[in-house]
This record gives structure tokens, C-alpha cells and sequence, in this order.
């Protein structure tokens, strides 16, 4: 804004010396006088941030023009309507409308055959006045929403950083939780079987030699106590170990869920069917195959989404990943869809791979029926 305002004063300066000076005769200097004050008061203005200066610069600036219009040339005048400007300016709130009133009190001091180019600066002025301080309350505007952006963004920064060690946090004190549970249960159920296991063997042991019934009874009651126990560990490690079929999905899961966060595609993940029956080969084809068509997807697609399907019939396992991107006419089986193929062929399968609408891979495994 400073500068729009410096280049109209500059204009009209430039356009008083060429008016002015020709006729300066004798009073030469004092002409060069009032034009390195006006430049002095003018080039000074926008140096100085605070109101007071400014309002200052501008009376003095407005006085020297109202001194040189009386005593040496009425065109002056027109310098008078920019200093009135300046000074209303100067006055932080005051109203886009209130310079008008400056001007129109001196028009009424300017002579008639100055008043028409008075007056046509003076509304010129005034209109450019309006746009600067228009663009000035938007420009404040705006830094004022950039500056909350920044800082809502900086707060969902330390929002997203403290959840991550919130979930850190709780997932350590899972972790712990859970060794206490499986040390308390081993405690109760193993510790104690094997304790009463221990106390019969010690009790045989000292009956051996006098009363071997007898011991041979202990040592029948140590193994049941013991198979119990070793039933009991077996039964706990069975409960903590997760299903083959909760690992595989699991797994298909987090790798669609990565792959929608790191990428600017839409990722879907849907399945259905008996997922017990797929084998731990069968789910290592489906993730490498998965993997591999994914990467071609990304790479050579351009899609926008894509879909991961896993379907579990009859009497075969249906595996497809499908995007909705340029596809291809003709499929040139490179590396990458010969290796999916060869993949599912050592686990009695095939894969079909389909261009025409989107590009899908669909890997068929047989169902384990046992």
C-alpha cells in the first residue's frame, strides 16, 4: 500500500514541477525548496510506524503546501488533498469516509480556476485511499486466520504427538498387564500341580523301601497331578495364541490400512466366508501376491481406489485386488504377475488377470476340505 501511495504523490509532484517551474522566475529557489520538502515529507511517511510521527509529517506536509499555494503558486493547491489523506490516516479506526471532509473544507480556500483539477485529485485520492485501506483490513484479515491455522495446526501437531504416546503408554501397560496375567495364572494352575506332584514324589520316595503300595499310589497321583498340569499348560498356551485365520486377516488389514495412509489412493478391504479354512501357505501366497499387485497398481495404474477382496467358497479360496485405473488392452506378463503365478501353481492355483475394466489380479487357491 505504501508504495501505491508514494507513486501517486510522486506523480503529482512530478507534474507540479513541470507545471510550476517554468514560471518560477526569480523565486527559483524557493520552488526547489517546497519540492525537497514535499519529497522529504512525502518519503518519510510510510518510514514511521507509529501514529504520531506520521501525523505530524503530514501537518508539516500540509502546511508547506497551503504556505506555497498563497505565496507562490495556486497549483499548490493540489498537492493539499494527499497531506489530508495522510493525516486522517494517521488515526488508527478512523472511517474510510472521514478524508472527504478535510478536502471539501479547503476546496472552499482554492481558487475557481484551480478547483476543477483540485477537485478531480481530491476524489482520486480519496478512491485510492478506499482500495488501499479495503486491501490493508483484508490482508490483516487474513494474516489473522493464516496465524489461527498455524496455530490450530501446531495444536493438532501436539494433539496427534501426545496421542501417539498415549497409545505407546497404553500399550506398554497392556503388555505388562498381560504378563502379570499369564505369571498369576501360571502361579495358580502349573505352580500348584507341580508343587502336589513334587510333595507325593518326596512322599514315595520315603515310603519306597517300607511300604511300596503305599508309594506306588503317590507316584500314580504325581503323574495325574502332573498330566493335569501339563493339560493346563497347553490349554493356556492354546488361549493365548492367536487363530491362523485372525493373523492372516489381521495382517491383509493393517497392510490395506498402511497402504490407504501413504499413499493417495482409497484402500477397501472386505472378506467373508470360512477364513479357518485357509491354510499358512495359502495366506503367504495371498500377501505376496496381495503385495505384488498392489505395487504394479501404484506404479503403472494411476487409480484412485483400490479394492481388496478375499472370498473363501466351496471348494476354493478367491483372492482379487482390482483398481479403477487406466488398465490395459494387452497384458504383458512380466516379473512381477509371472512370480504371483508361479506363487499359486506350487499350491495347486492360478491367477487370472483381467485389464479390460481397471486392472484386477484374482489369485484361486484350492479349499482345504480336511
Amino acid at each position: 500500500m505504501e508504495r501505491w501511495t508514494l507513486g501517486f504523490k510522486t506523480s503529482l509532484l512530478g507534474y507540479l514541477i513541470v507545471v510550476t517551474y517554468p514560471h518560477a522566475a526569480g523565486d527559483a529557489r524557493w520552488y526547489m525548496l517546497v519540492y525537497l520538502l514535499t519529497v522529504i515529507f512525502s518519503f518519510a511517511y510510510p518510514v514511521w510506524k507509529r501514529p504520531l510521527p506520521r501525523r505530524l509529517l503530514a501537518i508539516c506536509a500540509a502546511a508547506v503546501a497551503t504556505t506555497s499555494a498563497l505565496a507562490l503558486d495556486p497549483l499548490f493547491w493540489l498537492l493539499l488533498p494527499a497531506c489530508c489523506i495522510d493525516c486522517i490516516d494517521s488515526f488508527p479506526g478512523a472511517s474510510n469516509w472521514l478524508p472527504l471532509f478535510p478536502i471539501a473544507v479547503s476546496a472552499a480556500f482554492v481558487p475557481a480556476a484551480v478547483l476543477p483539477l483540485y477537485g478531480l485529485i481530491g476524489i482520486f485520492g480519496f478512491m485510492l485511499n478506499m482500495g488501499f485501506r479495503a486491501s490493508r483490513e483484508k490482508a490483516v484479515k487474513l494474516e489473522a486466520e493464516r496465524d489461527k491455522l498455524r496455530a490450530d495446526a501446531e495444536r493438532m501437531q501436539r494433539m496427534l504427538r501426545d496421542n501417539d504416546e498415549l497409545m505407546r503408554q497404553s500399550e506398554y501397560t497392556f503388555k505388562l498387564e498381560e504378563r502379570n496375567r499369564l505369571s498369576q495364572q501360571i502361579h495358580d494352575d502349573v505352580g500348584h500341580a507341580m508343587a502336589g506332584a513334587l510333595i507325593q514324589l518326596e512322599a514315595a520316595r520315603t515310603l519306597l523301601d517300607t511300604d511300596k503300595a503305599k508309594a506306588a499310589a503317590l507316584i500314580g497321583n504325581a503323574v495325574a497331578i502332573s498330566r493335569d498340569g501339563l493339560e493346563r499348560i497347553r490349554q493356556t498356551l492354546k488361549n493365548i495364541k492367536p487363530q491362523q485365520e485372525e493373523l492372516g486377516i489381521g495382517r491383509l488389514r493393517l497392510f490395506v490400512d498402511e497402504l490407504a495412509a501413504k499413499h493417495a489412493v482409497a484402500a477397501t478391504l472386505t472378506y467373508d466366508g470360512e477364513l479357518e479354512a485357509i491354510t499358512p501357505v495359502q495366506w503367504q501366497i495371498i500377501h505376496s501376491n496381495a503385495t505384488e499387485a498392489v505395487t504394479n497398481a501404484l506404479k503403472y495404474s494411476g487409480a484412485a481406489h483400490i479394492r481388496v477382496e478375499l472370498r473363501v467358497l466351496n471348494t476354493f479360496v478367491k483372492a482379487t485386488v482390482a483398481d479403477d485405473g487406466k488398465g490395459a488392452d494387452k497384458v504383458i506378463k512380466g516379473l512381477g504377475i509371472v512370480g504371483m503365478e508361479e506363487r499359486a501353481a506350487a499350491a495347486g492355483g492360478n491367477v487370472i488377470v483381467d485389464g479390460s475394466n481397471g486392472f484386477r489380479v484374482t489369485t484361486l487357491l484350492p479349499r482345504n476340505k480336511a
